[in-house]
């Protein structure tokens, strides 16, 4: 299955027939966004009637969507629905923030989880160390530009060249420091650093006196968000690249919490 690892087999006491249907609901992601009955069929061992019922199953209740043209599948509004309730519940925060309090306790500063929000990352999750807050406010919602910074700089570096293009061609660069990089070719060089490191340090970059070690965040081999540390120079000095191998850690955690794989299992024969 593309991107999504998962056992087949249906754990005992739970109904088979409903664990299928989300098992072929997660088999749509964005390297295979459409699926038809004998794609499903082939991939998950059944007979063609059953991968029909489950496909039509999921469209009647609005989680899929069929195109007339081709009659393949395509994810619908149900998903969407869904997607917004999971903010509003702070599911998130309840599965993230264990781990954030964890690094926050480790390094003793401030630990945060970041999502892209067009040309920013939005601080989701936040976590304090023993040094108290970063700022006079709590940093829950804070925006941080796309070029400047870690938290930012750490996600943006992986975005397909054509995505990250989009989102910096033709838009003017704010100037919030004297460190602040303004230039688009400076700023794709520094990128490139990024993807090569696997991680981004800064220091003053968007904030005065704040310095920030930040590591991407993938869900199923694509950039989801930053995880990043962030502490008052001036008063701290740390060497970052102690710090690494921790961060990496709490980003492989976060996304195992959100993607939940299992190793896969031989196929089984045709149901």
């Amino acid at each position: 299955m593309s991107g999504f690892e998962t056992d087949r087999r249906t754990p005992a006491g739970l109904p088979q027939t409903a664990d299928r249907a989300l098992q072929v609901l997660l088999a749509f992601d964005r390297a295979r966004p459409e699926w038809g009955v004998t794609e499903v069929a082939t991939e998950f061992g059944l007979h063609t009637s059953i991968a029909q019922r489950l496909l039509a199953t999921l469209a009647h209740r609005g989680f899929l969507v069929q195109d007339t043209a081709n009659r393949r599948y395509r994810i619908g509004p149900a998903a969407l629905h869904l997607g917004r309730m999971w903010d509003q519940a702070g599911a998130l925060d309840i599965l993230v923030r264990p781990l954030l309090a964890e690094l926050a306790e480790a390094t003793g500063h401030s630990a945060l989880l970041a999502l892209p929000d067009s040309a920013h990352m939005r601080c989701v999750v936040v976590a304090e160390g023993a040094d108290g807050r970063l700022r006079d406010y709590p940093l829950t919602n804070e925006l941080y530009p796309a070029h400047a910074g870690a938290t930012s700089k750490s996600f943006y570096a992986f975005l397909p060249d054509e995505q990250r293009s989009r989102i910096f061609t033709d838009r003017p660069l704010a100037r919030f420091t004297d460190r602040t990089v303004t230039d688009l070719a400076e700023l794709e060089a520094q990128f490139a650093e990024v993807r090569a490191n696997g991680w981004a340090y800064t220091v003053g970059e968007y904030d005065l006196g704040v310095a920030t070690l930040a590591v991407p965040v993938f869900l199923r081999d694509e950039p989801y968000g930053s995880v990043s540390v962030g502490w008052l120079s001036g008063q701290y000095r740390h060497d970052p690249t102690e710090w690494v191998e921790l961060l990496r850690e709490v980003s492989s955690r976060v996304s195992l919490r959100l993607t939940r794989p299992i190793p896969r299992r031989p196929r089984r024969g045709r149901l």
